[in-house]
């Protein structure tokens, strides 16, 4: 993925999805908004039904042109055709993802709120970083990424950088100068109309 001129939408599937509807509202959102790629972020192990919903939105996905990476199921990805990997464990396996998956595969890591792991990732051959959450969350320790952490590394660091977790309209308005990509999911698919909810943050992009 490469670092675009303004920031682009990077869109979250929901942890547990029902294949009878999300497939059709993922459709609904890609036909009515500029993606540029989905991860498939399913919680659980269950490899048969991470393999089913991999194998249909991938194929919603791939006749819009739009890629779709998996959360560190990294076999699963090269397995089922997916376009890459989404590493949740900071800089840990990214070495060894894009060694096992190959130079052309994208492998984005994600490293909470630490620029050290950001660094390290890069290094390690990551095509993104993903910082997060950017408000305060019940998950995890709850500490946030900060304003500064993406303006240092839009300055500092070439590698694209991926804002997510709890966006708000406010913090999409401040990121936009300083990121490439938002991580965009709960914020929208809990919502009657995905696509609205989406319209009304990447309307605050300015």
């Amino acid at each position: 993925m490469d670092a675009p001129e303004q920031p682009q939408i990077y869109l979250v599937t929901p942890p547990s999805i029902d294949l009878d509807v999300f497939p059709d509202r993922l459709a609904q959102v890609l036909d009515g908004a500029e993606i540029a790629c989905i991860r498939l972020a399913l919680a659980g192990t269950n490899e048969d039904s991470v393999a089913r919903a991999a194998d249909t939105l991938r194929e919603v996905a791939h006749a819009r042109d739009v890629a779709i990476v998996i959360a560190d199921h990294l076999l699963m990805a090269q397995r089922l055709g997916l376009d890459g990997v989404h590493l949740s464990d900071a800089s840990r396996s990214v070495r060894a993802a894009r060694k096992e998956l190959g130079a052309d595969a994208i492998v984005g890591s994600f490293c909470g709120t630490s620029r050290h792991d950001g660094m390290t990732a890069g290094e390690a051959g990551a095509d993104y970083v993903a910082f997060g959450p950017v408000t305060g969350s019940a998950l995890g320790d709850g500490s946030v990424a900060e304003t500064e952490l993406f303006e240092w590394w839009s300055q500092m660091i070439e590698i694209p950088v991926v804002a997510e977790g709890g966006l708000t309209e406010e913090v999409v308005r401040t990121l936009a100068p300083h990121t490439d990509f938002f991580g965009i999911g709960t914020e929208i698919w809990s919502a009657d109309n995905p696509l609205a909810a989406l319209s009304r943050l990447t309307g605050a992009m300015g």
